[in-house]
């Protein structure tokens, strides 16, 4: 079966990209590009997996981990912060939030496939 990744980046052309490199590998993927947004996809139909942008408008990724966290029917998803934010301390308020890994950009390609395969089959 298919598995669906919720691509949240408020970047057109990254989104466009990272959809494109997803569906290349079989992943049935779902675009956001705000914070709401990406709660409401995952209300609806939660995905298997979310690649988070941080810098977002509306909410940000470290608001909208922390909220699926913290509701019991999403707390289970991985969730992997993709960002341009590199510092120690977003790196630690990623992991705080709750996010399984943190992917800076520019990102390679094979790093983010290798991450969301061990994450998709830690269960």
């Amino acid at each position: 079966m298919q598995k669906k990744i919720l691509i949240v980046e408020d970047e057109e052309s990254l989104l466009k990209l990272e959809s494109i490199l997803l569906t290349t590998k079989g992943y049935l993927v779902q675009g956001a590009t705000t914070g709401l947004a990406a709660l409401e996809a995952v209300a609806a139909e939660p995905p298997d997996l979310i690649l988070l942008d941080i810098m977002l408008p509306e909410l940000d990724g470290f608001e909208v981990c922390s909220r699926i966290r913290n509701n019991p029917e999403t707390a289970a998803i991985p969730i992997i912060l993709l960002t341009a934010k590199k510092t120690p301390e977003d790196i630690a308020k990623g992991r705080a939030v709750g996010a399984d890994e943190y992917i800076t950009k520019p990102f390679k390609s094979v790093l983010v496939m290798e991450t969301i395969e061990r994450l998709l089959n830690r269960g």
